[in-house]
């Protein structure tokens, strides 16, 4: 297995820095640090960026062409959410809706739904958020108990959805909900709703973090137009886990980029501090520099097999369990090294500007429950990787 990027993949690589050099108007951390920039206003600045983004073709990289897309390798795909984390550039608002609904409509929707949709997805005149995950049944997909009962030719949905991000902002919802509620998996199906209907109220969620970035969505006897499934009655389980295999395929560089530059930044302060000199400190930073380049080298393997058609597949779960625990070893060791000063919000008197080290450290306690608990993930790899019985 060959894991060098192809002389392509460069070539697209720096094509990509020469664009951000020239479109980047400032790194996403000085748009927080900006006193006149709220979540709502943060959102907008997003927005534009993405916009930006889809002007220059750099969007729906993996879809065909007809739809918007780029027609682009998994490659390449990893190599721009490398480059866009390493460049600090503002993260797409319609991610969810670009990265999962969006390949859902095109491989299971309907021609009209392709065309009501893609194209608002791209130019994020439409946010989309996610209804998967509810109060009893987050890493446990299929015990979802939203129903949608029929009303005529359509539905009425009941039922609460949580940790609905950019749920606040957004103007469509796709959901899983039961139209069975005795067969577990094959009792689920995919609807697309707008969230401005009555119905359906959408109240923020206000994290450890302050952002009020989730949402939950209480439905009572909303509108969901039969029109508006993705696939057939009952197909909602096979759609979504065709959809979540997106979630990794283009994701495979981006943990070690986004950490690499976090790591950069303690190193920075460090060597500002002076005690970068120190043994121990040395030996921790060294540490994660060395975990770090193995998870980069275990995104590259999953790349090297995506990048042949083949799925992802259960060894990814791997992944996500080093990158969200990593995460959480590097900002404790952040918070120990940098001592009173990395426990400043960036926005605070004093508090060095170049990274958010509370912020993250507060982050970095759901990386290993949003995308599938760590739980959850040593049962795949148990189950479907080391092939082990199930009693």
């Amino acid at each position: 297995m060959d894991l060098r990027i192809s002389p392509e993949g460069i070539k697209f690589r720096d094509e990509l820095r020469a664009w951000l050099d020239e479109n980047l108007e400032r790194p996403y951390t000085e748009e927080l640090l900006d006193p006149k920039n709220d979540e709502d206003s943060l959102v907008e600045v997003r927005r534009n960026f993405q916009r930006k983004l889809n002007d220059a073709g750099y969007l729906g990289m993996g879809w065909p062409a007809e739809w918007g897309g780029r027609g682009a390798t998994a490659v390449e795909e990893a190599i721009l959410r490398a480059e866009l984390a390493i460049a600090d550039a503002p993260q797409s608002p319609n991610s969810l809706g670009i990265g999962l609904c969006g390949p859902a409509l095109i491989h299971h929707g309907t021609e009209e739904q392709r065309q009501r949709f893609l194209p608002a997805m791209l130019s994020c005149d439409e946010i989309w958020c996610q209804g998967f995950s509810e109060p009893g049944a987050g890493s446990d997909l299929a015990g979802i108990r939203t129903r949608a009962e029929p009303d005529g030719d359509d539905f009425r949905i009941h039922g609460q959805k949580v940790w609905t991000t950019l749920g606040p902002w957004s103007d469509w919802i796709f959901v899983l909900a039961r139209t069975d509620m005795e067969d577990r998996y094959g009792g689920i199906t995919f609807f697309l709703m707008p969230i401005d209907q009555d119905g359906v109220e959408m109240r923020p969620l206000k994290q450890i973090s302050g952002e009020s970035e989730f949402g939950e969505v209480f439905f009572d006897n909303a509108l969901a137009k039969r029109e508006h499934i993705v696939g057939k009655l009952g197909e909602g389980w096979r759609i979504a886990m065709t959809v979540l295999g997106f979630e990794r395929g283009g994701s495979t560089l981006l943990p070690s980029a986004e950490y690499g530059r976090q790591i950069d930044c303690l190193v920075s302060a460090l060597r500002e501090s002076g005690d970068i000199e120190r043994s121990d400190v040395r030996e921790k930073v060294g540490a994660l520099i060395v975990e770090n380049e193995v998870m980069r080298a275990g995104g590259l393997r999953t790349l090297a097999s995506v990048a042949q058609d083949l799925p992802p597949g259960p060894e990814s779960s791997i992944d996500k369990i080093f990158w969200s625990e990593f995460h959480q070893r590097l900002t404790d060791t952040a918070i120990e090294l940098m001592g009173p000063l990395g426990q400043l919000e960036v926005t605070s008197p004093g508090a060095r500007k170049d990274m958010d080290w509370m912020y993250e450290y507060l982050w970095s306690r759901a990386g290993t429950i949003y995308s599938g608990s760590s739980e959850i993930q040593r049962n795949i790899i148990a189950k479907r990787v080391l092939q082990m019985p199930t009693k």
